[in-house]
């Protein structure tokens, strides 16, 4: 009885120091998942992300997330995305935490599939590091469309976990098929490029040699129903391309070749592509890079020989090992082909086939593990090192990536507005000087909701001068903005403006009053006239007047025989003019006196 009583106790304490250790991991993995990727966020937002948004506060929920007649049918996507965009409401700050918090979530599993592939849990949380430092998580992190990437990527591991868990049980698990026939009809729904998955479950049977008729026609039906029911809702099967195109229309044998070997290269950490597509290309990178890029690439090709010597020696276990080694490879070939079809591949397309390399080198380091497996699991870790200064080196390039400027540029009009006016922004009139971030009449008109709890902004109008001569004087309910296209960004030039058409010197305020003795600078617009309007709440007794003087040389004098009294004086358009006013009287009334003088009337001054 003791000894059971002892053998119990000892399985607590090594079940609570593994949990220790996972949560430590884990704990580790989502700091390390925020410390990267500080500086990122989303403080507004724009193109895709906005159409999204609008979607989401104009549509039903029926036709939110079940769009008949589009082009994509994601409805799986459009569920988690309706959902998101429920709970976050007009917190667009949300956005980038929640994103790297279920990045976070997608690297531990990355590290515990890691850990059972190599049997070390440092191996593990190796691949889990390497998936949070890839520069190719940019989307998934930067944009609010991320979580259709992130989603579909932590599908698919999951389908590719769910049969090398099959193949390579050796107890018999009744759920494994199934459920990745499940993640595949939903992965098939949150992006249609992983429909390409199919041959690898039956590639997976073939290798398991399956009798059993129930694996083969549930995945075979599932493909089936994701074709019906795509061509019932967006009238074709054919999945679109990237940019507005569909694959059908731009596919060529030639190009798919070419952006499949770029993808190769990419995953052996050459940036094959365009700076706008992956922020710094190879020929452009710095010479340390290839150097560092080499030797891990090298790294990498040693522990491959030594994989392969492994497994011909042992060859017992060849006919356990194979299946996995084609599972693997067929798995980043399928993954590699769908993001080849179209008219480019974007960087954030390969994330998928390059966390599974990942996984393929801890399954690597699973096997030798008998053979040195200090010196050959420290190749991978070797490997790693050599990569960290390479990703982060090509993450501070993202600025480079082709919607990168244009997310700093909404993120700054949102600091500039909403970050600083708050509520107050709403019902203003917005003057944009220039327009050569070519903001769309879409934009401009939504872009302001999305910081609305109502999602209206009533009232919120955005308009485009030239100069600050196509508008008058500046009144409360406008703000004026400037772009700063050499930082990607805006600017908050309502004050500067304000006191250059119309700067209180001494004795006039901001409420109309107007001391006996007053100067204002003032910018007449294109037609040279400045009104002046008095009101004087007083008794009238005839010998009431203001006398104006403009520029310190004109006088002119302005009786004041009613209690409300208009004039008009002549300056030079688009020019300073200055103008000094002296009263013979004041409001005797007043309940206060704010300068050395007494208030005297209330003056409204406009120019044309």
């Amino acid at each position: 009885m003791f000894e059971i009583r002892k053998g119990l106790e000892m399985k607590d304490k090594q079940w609570i120091s593994e949990w220790k250790e996972e949560i430590i991991a884990a704990a580790l993995l989502l700091g390390f998942a925020f410390f990267i990727n500080r500086g990122i966020e989303i403080k507004g937002l724009y193109m895709d992300d906005l159409y999204l948004w609008s979607c989401y506060g104009e549509q039903s929920f029926r036709e939110f997330v079940f769009p008949l007649g589009s082009t994509r049918f994601r409805f799986v996507y459009y569920l988690a995305s309706w959902l998101e965009l429920m709970v976050f409401g007009n917190h667009i700050g949300w956005f980038v935490p929640f994103n790297i918090l279920l990045n976070s979530c997608i690297a531990y599993t990355v590290y515990r599939f890691g850990k059972r592939l190599s049997g070390r849990r440092l191996i593990g949380f190796s691949c889990g590091i390497l998936y949070l430092l890839s520069r190719m998580s940019y989307y998934q992190i930067s944009q609010v469309y991320g979580l259709m990437e992130s989603m579909a990527l932590w599908a698919a591991i999951g389908i590719f976990y769910c049969l090398y868990r099959y193949l390579s049980d050796e107890k018999e698990r009744k759920w494994l098929v199934p459920a990745a026939t499940a993640m595949y009809f939903s992965v098939c729904f949150i992006h249609e490029r992983y429909m390409v998955l199919l041959p690898l479950f039956y590639a997976a049977f073939l290798m398991k040699k399956e009798r059993k008729p129930m694996p083969w026609l549930s995945i075979t039906g599932a493909f089936l129903v994701v074709q019906v029911i795509r061509f019932l809702t967006i009238g074709s099967i054919s999945p679109a391309g990237t940019g507005g195109t569909d694959v059908a229309d731009t596919f060529h044998l030639s190009e798919t070749l070419r952006y499949a070997l770029s993808q190769v290269l990419y995953i052996f950490g050459i940036n094959a592509g365009p700076d706008h597509l992956n922020g710094l290309s190879w020929g452009r990178s710095p010479y340390w890079v290839h150097v560092l890029v080499v030797f891990a690439d090298l790294l990498l090709l040693i522990m491959t020989v030594i994989f392969l010597v492994t497994v011909i020696r042992e060859r017992k276990q060849l006919k356990k090992r194979l299946p996995v080694i084609c599972l693997f490879l067929l798995f980043i070939a399928l993954c590699i082909g769908s993001s080849s079809v179209t008219i480019r591949v974007e960087t954030r397309w390969i994330y998928v086939s390059m966390t599974a390399a990942w996984l393929l080198a801890a399954y690597m380091c699973g096997i030798v593990k008998r053979v040195r497996p200090l010196l050959y699991c420290g190749l991978f870790l070797l490997y790693g090192i050599l990569m960290l200064p390479v990703e982060s080196f090509y993450r501070g390039k993202y600025e480079n990536l082709y919607y990168w400027s244009s997310q700093l540029r909404y993120n700054s009009l949102a600091e500039e507005t909403f970050g600083k006016y708050k509520n107050e922004i709403f019902g203003k009139k917005i003057y944009i000087i220039g327009n050569s971030y070519e903001m769309s009449d879409f934009t401009a008109r939504t872009f302001f909701k999305t910081f609305d709890k109502e999602r209206l902004a009533e009232g919120t109008e955005v308009t485009f001068i030239e100069s600050i001569h196509d508008i008058g004087l500046i009144t409360p309910n406008m703000l004026i903005l400037r772009e700063d296209p050499a930082h990607n960004a805006f600017q908050d030039v309502t004050d500067f403006v304000r006191n250059l058409k119309f700067e209180r010197v001494y004795g006039c305020y901001e409420d109309g009053w107007m001391d006996e003795s007053a100067k204002v600078r003032i910018m007449a617009g294109k037609e040279g006239k400045i009104g002046l309007k008095f009101y004087y709440p007083g008794v009238i007794t005839g010998l009431e007047q203001i006398a104006v003087t403009i520029n310190g040389k004109e006088n002119q004098v302005i009786p004041i025989t009613s209690n409300t009294v208009t004039a008009e004086i002549d300056a030079t358009a688009f020019q300073v003019t200055e103008l000094t006013f002296e009263s013979n009287f004041y409001y005797e009334n007043a309940s206060e006196q704010r300068g050395d003088k007494h208030l005297s009337v209330v003056a409204s001054i406009t120019a044309n």
